[in-house]
């Protein structure tokens, strides 16, 4: 992928949309525009997914939370689209996992209601998996299960992801169909006919018909662009998470209420253990968050209410979600998105989840004028073709495994070059299955440009310095990379 090719273009086309900001939800737009034959930009200040869509909870889920909080609109859709994703959009990349909630005497739920809860959830869900189960069982999905004052356990799917990989996969299905998709762009004019967007030291000026702000926690940022005057519209809720030593011999993750409303998980991942997320009001600049003691000390108190012999903390991550202005606790705030028009048109896109932002995307084409939307999933690139798959080489199983699902039926692509360069198969860090063809390949074909790009957000190799000692934060970006 040639940046320089790629920068002429961007000047030489006239878009029927430009859309800002390259995270999943920007991301998806793009995939859903050109999917409907709409000639698209795409551009991203930072890295694609260099913000909170790398530093989620690696969730795909309809949020039983949400249940509580009476919207049951919002989980019957996250469901439908959990199985959207799971069977034809990701199904590498989406992959499903059950969830034990324990209930312990003295806890903010009632046994009954909680188990109603879940049937109600897995109704919604289409699940058979639900209901009850012994404390026997539930030693035996998650081994490390406090069983003290412990009343009963319930339990119920829903399924993980590799956030970042999902995002880049949506900018590779746009980039697919002859969509120009530019990272480390930044946007520094918004008019009634496109946008100003800063490249390699030079201003592109970026014909485009329609406009479309998906920029997140930056949203009001490029609001301002447009409209000098424009009043905040959106509140940051900051979500930090630990990843841990533990989780060895995990089949299941672990919900864990808090109160009436918030809940944090202690979820299996790449051989450690994912803990959070907090839920607490951000003020300030969006690149000014940062773990801090208290956000530790929270998270690992919350989460040894339901497991024990948690093990050191390895590293933090932080992001900020998109909740719409008003009063209130973050916690309590609905994840509703929002679509605002401003006055040269330009479409702002607040809030969402990771889960719906297929649905998010379509329908802020539908705000956008677009008409005769297919709302029928399309598989993503590498999501076909699953079951055979022509490998150019012999690989270990967990080598192949891994790969399998990163890239899907892509990755005899990434492979490819190691026929000719066997050195291409060596790891790319001691202690990960990631080998030195996927950083030629995210250079090359995934528009990576720095080692962070290749190491957090197109590979898992960051995972490897986990077990040093050090403590490692993991910002949701560095400050010189925001869209």
């Amino acid at each position: 992928m040639d940046r320089v090719a790629t920068i002429e273009q961007l000047a030489a086309r006239r878009f029927d949309l430009l859309v800002i900001g390259g995270g999943i939800i920007g991301a998806g737009i793009a995939e859903a525009a050109t999917a409907h034959g709409l000639n698209v930009a795409l551009v991203e200040r930072g890295d694609f997914a260099g913000a909170t869509s790398s530093a989620s909870s690696k969730l795909v889920h309809g949020g039983l939370r949400y249940l509580q909080m009476g919207d049951v609109r919002l989980v019957r859709e996250a469901h439908q689209e959990r199985r959207y994703l799971m069977s034809v959009v990701a199904p590498h990349l989406v992959e499903r996992l059950p969830f034990l909630f324990p209930l312990y005497r003295g806890g903010p739920h009632r046994p009954w209601v909680v188990r109603t809860g879940v049937l109600l959830y897995s109704a919604l869900a289409r699940a058979k998996l639900n209901g009850r189960v012994s404390t026997k069982r539930a030693l035996r999905l998650v081994p490390q299960l406090r069983t003290e004052g412990l009343h009963s356990s319930a339990l119920y799917a829903d399924a993980r992801t590799n956030d970042g990989r999902l995002t880049i996969a949506n900018v590779r299905g746009a980039a697919d169909r002859n969509a120009v998709v530019l990272n480390y762009a930044e946007v520094t004019a918004v008019r009634d006919d496109g946008a100003d967007v800063l490249v390699d030291g030079q201003t592109v000026r970026v014909a485009a018909r329609l406009v479309v702000n998906a920029t997140g926690p930056w949203l009001d940022k490029i609001r301002r662009l447009e409209d000098e005057s424009a009043a905040p519209s959106v509140r940051l809720s900051k979500g930090v998470h630990l990843i841990v030593d533990g989780g060895e011999g995990w089949s299941a993750a672990v919900t864990i209420p808090h109160d009436k409303v918030r809940v944090s998980f202690a979820i299996p991942w790449e051989g450690k253990l994912l803990l959070g997320t907090t839920d607490t009001l951000h003020e300030g600049e969006p690149e000014d968050g940062r773990v801090t003691d208290e956000d530790v000390r929270t998270i690992l108190e919350e989460a040894g209410e339901a497991v024990r012999d948690l093990g050191p903390v390895r590293a933090s991550f932080w992001g900020l979600r998109v909740l719409p202005g008003g009063p209130g606790a973050t916690a309590n705030a609905r994840r509703e998105t929002v679509y605002t028009r401003g006055p040269s048109g330009m479409l702002s896109v607040a809030g969402g989840k990771l889960t719906t932002y297929r649905r998010i995307a379509l329908d802020a084409l539908e705000q956008l004028g677009v008409r005769d939307l297919n709302r029928r999933p399309r598989p993503l690139p590498g999501a076909t073709g699953l079951a055979q798959i022509p490998w150019p080489m012999e690989l270990d199983p967990t080598t192949r495994g891994h790969l399998l699902h990163l890239y899907g039926s892509l990755a005899p692509e990434v492979l490819t070059p190691a026929l000719e360069d066997p050195s291409l198969l060596e790891p790319l860090v001691p202690g990960r299955p990631d080998l030195r063809a996927q950083e030629l390949y995210a250079r090359e074909r995934e528009w990576a440009r720095t080692d962070e790009d290749v190491l957090r957000r197109r590979t898992t190799a960051w995972l490897a310095g986990l077990d040093s000692g050090d403590v490692s934060e993991v910002p949701a970006a560095d400050p010189a990379a925001r869209s």
